[in-house]
């Protein structure tokens, strides 16, 4: 049977399977017929304080205060630009992710506010802002960090705990002690900032399932709004490394025992990774804008790490994991002056939209609306994606209603197979070219 656990698929195409553009468009002709009323507003900040043994996202570590202030300069310079080849728009959501934002200290923070704050203002209120979610760690989410984040709108704040057994984290690579960890979760709740999320996660060598349910059970006790449980991946290029079908089925099984857990403690779920209290909402994201739909409307990403998605064009700078490269390419960054075009990307025709909307909304509880998907493209998914969707069909993943395509319950916990099965041919023969290189 195939393994659950193929390749998370938060985007799609991933950015291996970008390329330079020649010529690199100018951003005035990028967007300049797209709809621009419901835009997601994303800022990267590529620093950590370490480097997970899990992690294989853009980032460096030990930067010191120079480079960050050059960093957010250097965003500075971009917001500039963007905001010149936007024109009118408006913003459904902003993020500030990384990396770890909290990196920044306080002041740096209020800074990194006031560059978004360009685009709309942060928060629920009032009509018109982006609600605005924020990634940290336990080592930075510190009283004033939290404060400046709660006074400049923060409506979501997500912490990376991994484990509350301090084995298992230094296990993952991820030397944070327990009494750190409550801390800062108690810090999150003093700075009253309305939607909590804690990422939790499964397969960590030595993890049994009753070191697991230790920590369902622990994280809890915070009671909060959001929890993803993500399982632990072999990454190309990490200091971790995991192979076999015994790991596959011990990873399935805490999945499973995490789901059950927190379906029987009231939460609902959104997708195999996310879980949220039906009172929570979505993370504060929508409240008080424009919902945001990420099958259809546009992204705005700053930062040398981040993306920026058109109807047809998905563009970033270049991508790298390894130390060497990142920290080359945030370099060159700092030093850039003319941010007026889009230099890196991928642009999609219409099989590869269709893919898009298709995982974008399949890998999601909610499944794919057919008759949102026959309006926008004039024909059915289950005609473009014959033998892909009747094959999860035969498995017993998806379920074919009349108004709906919906992973069943083994579904959700296949999403990790069934995302990279859609991969179209062209995609990832880029992706393995670039793996090659």
């Amino acid at each position: 049977m195939t393994s659950p656990y193929q390749g998370y698929v938060y985007a799609y195409p991933h950015k291996t399977a970008y390329r330079p553009l020649d010529p690199a468009p100018p951003l005035r002709s990028v967007w300049a017929e797209e709809d621009k009323s419901a835009l997601f507003l994303y800022l990267h900040v590529p620093f950590c304080e370490m480097r997970c043994g899990f992690c294989n996202l853009f980032t460096r570590t030990g930067a010191s205060e120079d480079l960050t202030s050059a960093y957010l300069s250097a965003l500075s310079r971009q917001a500039d630009a963007v905001t010149d080849a936007l024109g009118d728009a408006s913003f459904a959501m902003a993020a500030f992710g990384g990396g770890t934002p909290t990196y920044l200290n306080a002041a740096e923070l209020d800074r990194l506010c006031d560059i978004a704050s360009r685009f709309a203002p942060l928060g629920s209120a009032p009509p018109g802002s982006a609600p605005l979610g924020v990634e940290t760690s336990p080592a930075t989410a510190t009283p004033d960090r939290l404060r400046v984040l709660r006074d400049r709108g923060t409506t979501r704040i997500s912490i990376g705990v991994q484990s509350f057994v301090d084995a298992e984290a230094r296990a993952a690579v991820r030397p944070q002690k327990r009494a750190e960890v409550d801390t800062a979760l108690d810090a999150i709740r003093d700075a009253a900032i309305p939607v909590l999320n804690i990422d939790l996660i499964y397969g960590i060598a030595g993890q049994t399932a009753e070191s697991w349910a230790y920590s369902l059970e622990t994280a809890l006790r915070w009671k909060p709004e959001e929890i993803y449980l993500y399982p632990l991946y072999k990454r190309p290029l990490t200091g971790l490394f995991r192979l076999g079908r015994d790991w596959d089925d011990h990873r399935l099984a805490l999945y499973r025992q995490g789901r059950d857990h927190l379906l029987a403690a009231g939460y609902e779920q959104v997708s195999m990774r996310m879980f949220r209290l039906p009172s929570g909402g979505v993370g504060g994201t929508g409240a008080g804008g424009t919902e945001y739909c990420c099958q259809s409307d546009g992204m705005i990403g700053l930062g040398c790490g981040a993306r920026s998605y058109t109807s047809d064009l998905h563009y970033s700078f270049e991508y790298a994991v390894g130390a060497t490269e990142v920290r080359a390419i945030i370099d060159d960054y700092v030093r850039a002056d003319d941010f007026t075009t889009a230099r890196v990307g991928f642009r999609l025709d219409e099989d590869e939209r269709r893919r898009r909307h298709l995982l974008q909304s399949l890998l999601q509880a909610s499944g794919l609306d057919r008759a949102a998907y026959r309006a926008r493209f004039g024909s059915d998914a289950m005609d473009d994606f014959p033998d892909d969707l009747k094959g999860f069909a035969d498995r017993g993943w998806l379920d074919v209603g009349p108004d709906a395509l919906r992973l069943t319950s083994e579904g959700l916990a296949y999403s990790d197979a069934i995302g990279p099965a859609l991969f179209s041919g062209s995609v990832r023969a880029l992706m393995d070219a670039y793996e090659a290189r």
